[in-house]
């Protein structure tokens, strides 16, 4: 149980990154659109490059799973504004991701640009597969497989129901570090509350980009369920620091359900105790009531950092709300 009840708001569970962060506000608000996943990157021609899902507000929240497209947008500082560019990965009729292209992270790795994203074929959650695309450039071609980069896992296993949430890193020995979120169908289609199933986190590893990978023995490397309440984890973005890893995600749990929390870890397998990465929107500004048709009011998911000059500069976030009431990305910078 979080220790949060001191008059500061300050606590023995508060990261020393969640003390860095400073809100700089609203990006990417686009009329007659929800957007989400912003992934950020600084191009080589000094601009700042952002990946994001994006999908039709009549199709309300739930148009991500069905109906989301990945666009790129560009700002010449990392507070923007943001230009739209261009629809960079659509719903392919008669593919894996028939039916959205959603969870944009972008890498540069080697010489190339990666975009690992996740698709769906049918509209719904049990198709839900982690592809990669492609590129020379920022600005393209993008080229992306027509198979998944990683299946789900056998009938029974905790993965069975998808691969999603992908978070990415090359590692120091050369291999390819592929993160993924998943869990059991059994458990999603016989369980109970709000949030059915158990979302826990897994390693894929490769020798080579476009893989083949192969799912690490000790999986799922963070499994939360002992600790009781159907406590789980999502939204994973990894990086390495000072020969540690580090990772960002979405409490869902350890401390509430509107926290992000941060784990350290020095082989990328055994993670630490999390400790809060940012808090709920209410510590760094006055929200309006809740809106009836945003059900995630007033917390950040997805977050991605954009590093300058070889460190984490800005948190980029999903956040709901804003001028046209549907969800924009929200930026913090790290001080």
């Amino acid at each position: 149980m979080s220790r949060f009840d001191n008059v500061n708001g300050f606590n023995d569970d508060e990261s020393e990154f969640a003390k860095h962060l400073k809100p700089v506000g609203r990006a990417l608000e686009m009329d007659g659109y929800y957007v989400w996943c912003n992934s950020p990157i600084e191009g080589d021609d000094g601009k700042i490059h952002v990946f994001f899902s994006r999908w039709i507000a009549k199709k309300g929240m739930g148009g991500w799973i069905n109906g989301c497209e990945i666009c790129h947008a560009t700002s010449d500082q990392a507070e923007g504004p943001y230009q739209f560019i261009d629809v960079v990965l659509a719903p392919r009729p008669g593919f894996w991701d028939a039916t959205t292209c959603h969870n944009p992270s972008i890498k540069k790795v080697d010489d190339r640009y990666a975009l690992f994203y996740m698709g769906n074929g049918n509209g719904k959650t049990n198709t839900k597969l982690i592809g990669l695309a492609t590129a020379n450039s920022l600005n393209g071609p993008w080229y992306r497989s027509d198979k998944p980069l990683l299946e789900t896992g056998v009938e029974g296993a905790w993965d069975d129901h998808c691969t999603t949430n992908p978070a990415f890193i090359k590692h120091d020995n050369g291999q390819y570090w592929l993160y993924y979120k998943s869990w059991n169908t059994k458990e999603y289609e016989t369980g109970t509350g709000a949030i059915r199933g158990n979302r826990k986190y897994g390693l894929a590893i490769a020798s080579t980009l476009e893989g083949p990978y192969t799912k690490y023995n000790g999986n799922p490397i963070i499994d939360f369920s002992s600790r009781g309440n159907n406590t789980q984890f999502e939204d994973a973005f990894v990086w390495r620091d000072k020969k540690r890893f580090k990772m960002l995600g979405r409490d869902m749990g350890i401390f509430n359900h509107e926290n992000g929390i941060i784990m350290e870890s020095k082989d990328g397998m055994k993670w630490n105790a999390p400790k809060i990465a940012y808090y709920a929107a209410s510590k760094y500004m006055e929200l309006p009531p809740a809106p009836s048709h945003l059900k995630k009011w007033g917390r950040f998911e997805r977050p991605q950092l954009l590093f300058l000059k070889g460190k984490p500069a800005y948190l980029f976030t999903a956040f709901q709300g804003g001028q046209h009431m549907t969800a924009s990305s929200f930026i913090f910078r790290i001080d």
